[in-house]
Formats: structure tokens, C-alpha cells, sequence
């Protein structure tokens, strides 16, 4: 096998699969993870990340290779959580999350943390809906006819929030620049906020974001013995960003931390504040085969 190999490359095709973060904070932050496994938080979101994004949010299933990489990197660190936007009972059927050997304690912290399922009982806990959210259901067919909304434009039910893709419409671009400010304006009179996200806007409660589900599920962790030492997180989209800006709150209190980004054209802003940019899914497979490999 390594008869190919320079002779100054010491290391194993598993390690050498494992890619170098691009700052000093993330090579500082995958140190870390790597020297005490047992005290790291792998933190993932689903859609972009786990699963390819596909125009047809029903028929999204995550990479056939993450579950595997998962189940074998689970044990070995202190938590793996994937956090999402979508209901949690939806990301865990479509991710094929339940029943997995290895993945045991995996949590799933769904619409943004407002709901959490863990593997270990199997059930999710939520808190009740917030009112404005039933108020926008009601009103937003007709909102969307009267300010002339693109044919293909359509509306996504999600349980705690509602979401308005543009991805089918002609001009999609042009769809989305169209409803932003109005869909923004109908959110705040019923309290609630417009999260923008690839092609697609979200009316949801505020304070529920990812950066909030991520610090609230390490500051549980912190409670238990030895507490978080390290924290990766990988996402895809602008709905990602606050838990990046999480990672970079802990790492300001000197919990290192890796920010990856599932490489997408369509979000520079990710990108260009992560440590590491893989390709798509299949990079983030296979970087977490590598960890699983390398620990």
C-alpha cells in the first residue's frame, strides 16, 4: 500500500484523507477534538450538510455513507447532534437516524432547537407553538396571491414555523428578491421573524436559532464531568451562520472549536468564515470518516 508514498509520509491513508483547516483557529480547534475525543461536540445541520439539497424538501435523504461515518464516530466523542430547521421526527426518518447501533445517544435538535429527539428513548420533547405562527398559516395564501407572488413560488408547512420556496419558479432569484421585504413586513406583525435561507424564506419565532440550540446543548454537556473541550459544527446555509457565531462565542471562552462548511457556491458568506470548506455532503462524509479513522 504505501510503496507509492514518499518516505517522509509517515501517516496512514485514513489520516492523510483527514483535510487541514485553512486558519490557525481551526487547526487549533481540530487539535483539540483529535487529542481529547471524549470532551468533543459534533454538531451538524441536515439539509445541504448530511443530505444533497434536492428541490423537493420531502424527497431529501441524507448521503447512503452518513449514518455509517456517524455510527462510527459517535462512540468515540462526547456527543453528535444534528440541528436543524426541520420538525426533528422528520430529519430522524429522513436521515435513517433511529435504531442505529453506534448511534445510541445521538440527539436531533429540530426546528432550530425548539424540539429535540434523542435516540436513547426515542421520543421527542417540545415546548407549545408559538400563536403567530398560526396566524401567518392563515393569512399567507392570500398574502401571496394579492402582492403577486412568481408561479412555482410555494408554501412549506413546518409544525413550528412556515417556509416560502421560490427554488421552482421561472426566476427563482427574482422570486425570492420579490417577497423578502413584504413576507418580512406580514412576520413582524405577528412577532415573528424571516430567517432567508438558499432560495427559500422562513417565518419563525425569534430566539430559535442554531446558535442557540448549540450553546444550550453545551452548556447541558458542561454540566456532566470533564465538560466540552472541543466543538465542530458544519453547515450550509445562512440558517447556519448563528451557530458558527456560537462556535466563536466558545471559542472567546477558550472552548477551541471547527467551523466547516459544506461547500456551496450558493452561500459565500459560509465559506468565507469557516476553517474548512468540503464538497458538499460527500466532503462532510468524508470527514467524518477520517476523525472516525483517526481517533
Amino acid at each position: 500500500m504505501g510503496s507509492h508514498h514518499s518516505h517522509d509520509s509517515q501517516d496512514t491513508t485514513a489520516a492523510s484523507a483527514l483535510p487541514t483547516p485553512a486558519t490557525q483557529a481551526g487547526r487549533d480547534g481540530l487539535a483539540a477534538l483529535l487529542a481529547r475525543p471524549e470532551r468533543a461536540v459534533i454538531a451538524l445541520d441536515f439539509d445541504g450538510t448530511l443530505a444533497p439539497i434536492v428541490p423537493d424538501p420531502d424527497q431529501a435523504r441524507a448521503h447512503p455513507d452518513a449514518v455509517p461515518a456517524l455510527a462510527a464516530l459517535a462512540p468515540k466523542v462526547a456527543s453528535v447532534a444534528v440541528v436543524t430547521g426541520r420538525p426533528p421526527g422528520v430529519a430522524v426518518r429522513h436521515g435513517g437516524f433511529a435504531g442505529v447501533p453506534g448511534l445510541e445517544h445521538l440527539v436531533v435538535l429540530g426546528h432550530y432547537g425548539a424540539e429535540r429527539w434523542d435516540a436513547v428513548t426515542g421520543t421527542v420533547t417540545a415546548p407549545a407553538p408559538h400563536p403567530g405562527v398560526a396566524a401567518v398559516r392563515a393569512e399567507l395564501p392570500g398574502f401571496l396571491d394579492r402582492i403577486g407572488a412568481w408561479q412555482g413560488t410555494w408554501i412549506e408547512e413546518k409544525g413550528r414555523s412556515l417556509a416560502v420556496h421560490t427554488r421552482r419558479a421561472a426566476d427563482p432569484q427574482a422570486a425570492f428578491d420579490l417577497l423578502r421585504e413584504p413576507l418580512t413586513g406580514l412576520a413582524a406583525e405577528h412577532g415573528l421573524i424571516v430567517e432567508p435561507g438558499r432560495m427559500v424564506l422562513e417565518l419563525r419565532p425569534p430566539g430559535m436559532d442554531k446558535g442557540v440550540a448549540l450553546l444550550d446543548h453545551v452548556r447541558a454537556l458542561n454540566a456532566s464531568p470533564g465538560g466540552v473541550g472541543a466543538v465542530l459544527y458544519a453547515g450550509d446555509d445562512l440558517g447556519d451562520l448563528p451557530a458558527f457565531a456560537a462556535v466563536d462565542k466558545l471559542r472567546s471562552d477558550g472552548v477551541p472549536g471547527v467551523l466547516v462548511c459544506s461547500g456551496s457556491a450558493e452561500v459565500t458568506e459560509l465559506s468565507e468564515r469557516a476553517d474548512l470548506v468540503v464538497d458538499g455532503p460527500a466532503g462532510v462524509v468524508g470527514l467524518l470518516k477520517a476523525l472516525a479513522a483517526r481517533i
